[in-house]
């Protein structure tokens, strides 16, 4: 059954605890994950004491790569065109992308790649600011300055939002590919941490467009399993 709710105070104890439970149901099996994304400045999966070989892959940029380099938890990483980067197809039981559908094109086609990569059975966590709130109008159109507000004077990361960053169209790419959705939660944590004056715009933005966007949330995070049966519909 898929929830809808407040998640937990940090969104990272959520994939925490399923990467948790999904290690317990094999315990002597080592973890494949990819971590899609992982040039993003959010804190990486937390995995504990689980036994995993993590990794990463991302756009190839100069910020991107910068960060990848420092990061320590990766036992690979491999930076360029997420169309074409290598993802084996069936090798991961977890797949961890945290806000990257939002922020590259041809989303879907990715996604296509990383469900491939995903062992029958295995979790796709997923997060992203979801195109349809304030917040995400907010990024897509605003200026290069305004952005900077929005992201707390930091580099804005690309604002590209295709349909499948959103709630509805993750919805709808799921059931297009067999894919089951465990649990959905939203969070405004972007718009609080980026204080009072984007909280305003969010606000005032959602009343302009008489709630077509709104200011609930700002991001959306799904816990997404592939089906193990081999006649379901998937890649």
């Amino acid at each position: 059954m898929t929830e809808l709710r407040t998640p937990p105070t940090f969104d990272g104890d959520l994939f925490h605890e399923r990467v948790r439970e999904y290690a317990e149901e094999r315990p002597f099996e080592p973890l494949h994950v990819l971590d899609a994304g992982c040039g993003r400045k959010a804190a990486p999966l937390e995995l504990g004491a689980v036994g995993c070989h993590v990794t990463g892959v991302d756009v190839d940029l100069p910020g991107v790569r910068a960060r990848v380099r420092v990061r320590r938890d990766l036992d690979a990483w491999h930076l360029g065109d997420l169309r074409t980067v290598p993802m084996p197809p069936r090798v991961y039981d977890i797949v961890h992308a945290s806000y990257l559908i939002e922020r590259i094109p041809h989303a879907e086609l990715v996604l296509d790649r990383i469900v491939a990569a995903l062992k029958p059975g295995g979790l796709l966590l997923v997060r992203f600011h979801d195109r349809d709130t304030a917040f995400g109008r907010l990024d897509r159109v605003a200026p290069r300055w305004l952005r900077s507000v929005l992201w707390q004077r930091e580099t804005p990361p690309q604002a590209v939002y295709e349909r499948a960053a959103s709630l509805s169209g993750m919805r709808a790419y799921c059931l297009m590919r067999g894919l089951v959705i465990t649990e959905e939660h939203t969070s405004a944590a972007t718009v609080t941490r980026s204080g009072l004056a984007v909280s305003m715009l969010c606000r005032a933005l959602a009343a302009l467009s008489r709630n077509r966007v709104t200011s609930a949330y700002s991001e959306a995070t799904m816990v997404i399993r592939k089906p193990e049966n081999r006649y379901a519909r998937i890649i």
